[in-house]
This record gives structure tokens, sequence and C-alpha cells, in this order.
């Protein structure tokens, strides 16, 4: 019985082992993209990092990325005073047309789920996504 069940195990390895050909070339790595969206996405979250705030009035949500029903994929809190808020929102328009974009080639689909706009706040001196964002 150990005999058959060794024999057996060898054949389906075998089977599924895929031998190479020396002589075939190695396949072709995919060519990275130009500029890939998480890149923008990290340059982003870089540009907000600093939430440094005094008052509720220095910190901004910024909606980032898009889903494929319509409406953001994400909101990331910022401060004004740590933040260049026409680059950041530049970038952020960049980024959803480029999802929006990957979205549309590779035919994704979501939930349609409304995702709102928690604002932000200034807690402990730093600037947090509002009350909405618990909800999610």
């Amino acid at each position: 019985m150990n005999k058959l069940l060794l024999i057996l195990l060898l054949g389906c390895a075998a089977c599924t082992t895929q031998a190479q050909d020396p002589q075939s070339p190695a396949p072709a790595a995919p060519a990275p993209a130009s500029k890939a969206p998480s890149d923008l996405l990290a340059k982003i979250r870089a540009l907000t990092a600093d939430t440094t705030c005094s008052d509720n009035g220095q910190c901004r949500s910024l909606p980032v990325g898009a889903v494929a029903c319509g409406g953001p994929s994400d909101y990331l809190p910022y401060s004004t005073l740590r933040t260049n808020e026409k680059e950041v929102r530049e970038l952020a328009e960049r980024y959803k047309a480029e999802r929006q974009a990957q979205i549309v080639r590779s035919g994704m689909m979501s939930t349609c789920r409304h995702l709102p706009d928690p604002g932000a706040v200034c807690v402990a001196g730093s600037c947090q996504l509002g009350a909405g964002a618990a909800a999610r």
C-alpha cells in the first residue's frame, strides 16, 4: 500500500511540474507602468503625513481614488498648516482619473456603497477624520 501511495504521489508531482527547455528563452518580465496609481497615492500620503494642527479650522479631508459606481474610495485627513493644498488636490485629481481609467479598462465592479465625506477635526494637535469615519 505504501508503494502504491508513493507511486501515485510521484506521478502527480511529475504531472504538475513544468519542465523548462534549456533552449527556450526565459519568460519576459511584465513592463513596469510608467506612473502607477500607487505611486501617486504614496506621494499624496507623504504630502499629507504631517497633520499638525491647533484648531479644527486647519483640518480638511481629501477624497482619494475612485470606485466603479462613482465617488472616492477613501478620505485622508490633512492640515492646512503643513500641506500645499493646491498640489495635494491636483495629485488627488490625477490619481482619481488614473483609477477611473483602470476601472474602465479592467471592467471592475463595486458594491456601489456611498462613502460620505467624514470631514476632519483637530484632536490632540493632529488632524483626524471626523465622526463620520467611525461609521465605516
